[in-house]
């Protein structure tokens, strides 16, 4: 269903109202009698002169005063609120109670700023909200700020809360995993008792994603139905907390994760939350997504000169040579890769100091010579004569006790004086927080980009963080390093990408371990998992499009048997897998045969046919897998609707089972397409090679598997 394209903010003077329009959403609140934030009303899109207002709400009983009771915008921990607070503070007298009023506002086209206020202390709060024209998807964040003379301890501090109206059949949906299986799709009821999804662990991590949807029982499914879903724009420690209030209404708070947080604010400073994204969709799971997509694609990734470019096809060396990499043995498979039609080489770990394991190195980023004694020119020279772009494996964040960096600079990791360091595969974490550390991370990979024609960076992050203490600080100031470290992690990047415009960046952390919308806004892709398994990753790659694009979302082929679980599949099978995203190859091409490069230079050249309509186009999931039923079938739809691409893929068949058409969505009903398969094999027998898209979405087409690990490609031409 097509979006209105315009976006628009709206105050009602008389009732007190705000409203926001974009696409076909409506999101409204007010300001009650007694001065508070009240949610009114958030779904599809009302007409311009529809009567908005929320009910006047009162105390439930003595138990339940009004500030317990409204479902507020951005609730203070005071007056008698015992739900989620948005945010919690202490002063130095020890007054912790907190009751923000409405005190001013400021629209702009669409957007909105609410000023809040405490009833007597100086301390305001600035909520922003925007909507975007073509997703209506809404964002906010709020700004704490300290205008009196003393001192004031935020202890907990949310970018937002949003509320649901009463229903007793929500379901919430979100997504858990841990190292090599993430994004594993949950879903449960939605009643009393709260649901957290959160990182302690200084980074997104991967226990947990911020993401979650809400939907209807036998209301909503994957085409049809509301959803409300939303995504947080931060890359550390992050808590999103999902209730049902005393009055039946879902609350959705999220931001910063209270535990063993802390963040003085001094006399006239400010606290500035991430953003928390947040969409309504009334045509299923499937078009949540697609919004969420289109939202990333045009509004939160960098873009080249004003265009979403897109990722190349991508060779990197880790798994062919792990830390035994060379230039002479570098520039054997930078030949076999260009042979392939890849256009991006790859070097992983092991081309600086000492880094012959994962043991030592770590931190000392300069070229090790005596695996590149002319340093790195004549490998990336090479890389370049053969029409590829050079690429490069960092891990910044990170140090070995065993390195020159630590030996000079002990002092520079995160830590608690006289307590043990703890490490995590022999390395411990650089504080980031310290401008110090900063800035001689920015110069180091300044000057690495500037000395070399490096196109690429793979910027890792293999563990998370314990003992997070800053000893320089008193000890009032050192649990701002949850906020600071992230905010100077995002500072290097952004640094980085100013100085050096044309260099894209991956975030890596140990896969998919670093994944939201604050890192997706100063990276160019996204590392899904290291498990390139070709099975589990279908179980993995529908849950990451759940929230976020496939046009960031990196899949490898790798070898068989894989070395996660020893499955064994078919060179084509893994490559029908991992071209449902950015593709890369990260096999030791020195074992293949010729029969291998064959099936090989063939998927990849017909991956660079299809690769702006996988990456950029809409995604349809048609059959998504589950574990233990992996049997996969998913549809990308150009975006001018002149190219489709269908993947349908199994772990397995049985009993002789007949199988259905695959009836596809998406394309132009009126247009006429022509049908081909990836591997040049025939359709089967009775199947057009031409119809229209109603026939393809009416009548759908034969695709059937037999056997284990089978998968078919097929494109889809619009010929008039």
């Amino acid at each position: 269903m097509a979006s209105p394209a315009h976006a628009e903010s709206d105050y009602d003077a008389g009732r007190r109202l705000f409203r926001l329009d974009g696409g076909n959403v409506t999101y409204a609140f007010k300001v009650t009698a007694e001065g508070l934030l009240q949610s009114v009303y958030w779904g599809a899109r009302l007409g311009e002169r529809d009567a908005i207002d929320g009910p006047v709400i009162t105390g439930h009983s003595g138990f339940d005063v009004t500030a317990n009771v409204v479902p507020q915008e951005y609730a203070g921990q005071g007056g008698g609120l015992f739900a989620e607070p948005a945010l919690k503070v202490a002063w130095p007298d020890g007054n912790r109670d907190l009751v923000l009023h409405y005190a001013a506002h400021r629209l702009g086209r669409d957007s909105i700023e609410i000023d809040l206020r405490d009833i007597q202390r100086p301390l305001t709060v600035t909520l922003r909200y925007t909507i975007d024209r073509d997703t209506g998807i809404v964002g906010r964040s709020a700004v704490i700020a300290n205008g009196g003379q003393t001192d004031v301890r935020v202890d907990q501090a949310a970018a937002a809360g949003y509320t649901l109206p009463v229903n007793p059949a929500y379901r919430l949906h979100y997504t858990t995993g841990r190292w090599a299986a993430e994004w594993q799709r949950q879903d449960r009821p939605l009643t009393a008792g709260a649901t957290l999804l959160e990182s302690r662990r200084g980074s997104t991590g991967s226990e947990h994603n911020p993401w979650f949807a809400v939907t209807v029982d036998e209301r909503t499914t994957e085409e049809a139905g509301p959803v409300w879903f939303g995504a947080l724009a931060w890359s550390g420690s992050f808590r999103i907390s999902v209730n049902t209030d005393v009055a039946g209404r879902a609350r959705i708070v999220g931001g910063y994760n209270p535990f063993d947080f802390a963040y003085r604010l001094a006399p006239g400073e400010r606290l500035e939350t991430p953003v928390f994204y947040a969409g309504y969709s009334g045509e299923g799971m499937g078009d949540a997504s697609r919004r969420m997509h289109r939202f990333q694609r045009a509004e939160i990734l960098p873009r080249e000169d004003g265009r979403l470019p897109l990722r190349p096809v991508l060779y990197n060396s880790w798994e062919a040579t792990e830390f035994d990499v060379d230039e002479a043995g570098q520039m054997r498979l930078a030949e076999q890769a260009a042979r392939l039609g890849v256009e991006r080489f790859v070097m992983d770990d092991g081309w600086f100091g000492a880094r012959n394991s994962d043991r030592a190195g770590l931190g000392d980023w300069q070229v090790n010579p005596e695996k590149f004694p002319n340093g790195l020119k004549p490998l990336i020279d090479k890389v370049k004569s053969l029409d590829m772009e050079f690429g490069l494996w960092v891990e910044p964040e990170m140090v070995n006790p065993d390195s020159d960096l630590y030996r000079q600079h002990p002092d520079w990791v995160i830590n608690f004086e006289g307590r043990p360091r703890t490490e995590g595969r022999n390395q411990l974490v650089l504080n980031l927080a310290r401008t110090d550390v900063r800035d001689h991370l920015l110069g180091v990979l300044d000057r690495l980009l500037a000395e070399n024609d490096i196109a690429f960076l793979k910027w890792d992050y293999n563990r998370n963080w314990s003992e997070p203490g800053w000893p320089q600080l008193a000890p009032a100031d050192q649990q701002r390093i949850y906020v600071q470290y992230v905010r100077n992690l995002y500072y290097i990047l952004d640094e980085l990408r100013r100085r050096h415009p044309r260099v894209e960046i991956e975030s890596c952390s140990g896969g998919g371990g670093r994944v939201d919308m604050g890192i997706m806004a100063r990276t160019d892709q996204l590392w899904t998992s290291d498990n390139t398994d070709p099975v589990d990753r279908l179980l993995i790659q529908d849950g990451f499009t759940q929230a976020y694009a496939p046009a960031v979302m990196m899949a490898w082929v790798t070898d068989s048997p894989h070395w996660v679980n020893g499955r064994e599949s078919s060179l084509a099978f893994r490559f029908l897998s991992a071209m449902q995203g950015g593709l890369g190859i990260g096999t030791d091409l020195g074992d293949w045969s010729e029969e291998d490069f064959t099936v090989a230079r063939n998927y990849v050249a017909i991956y660079k046919r299809i690769r702006a309509t996988v990456q950029q186009g809409e995604l349809y999931r048609l059959h998504r897998p589950t574990k233990g039923n992996v049997h996969s079938a998913t549809f990308y739809v150009g975006e001018d609707q002149a190219q489709a691409v269908l993947f349908v893929l199994t772990q397995g068949t049985h009993l002789g089972d007949p199988q259905g058409p695959v009836v596809v969505r998406g394309l132009d009903a009126e247009a006429r397409y022509r049908v081909e398969r990836m591997d040049g094999e025939p359709l089967v027998p009775g199947t057009p090679a031409e119809a229209s898209g109603a026939f393809w979405m009416g009548r759908g087409i034969d695709v059937p598997l037999r056997g284990d690990f089978q998968g078919a490609g097929l494109i889809f031409t619009r010929v008039r």
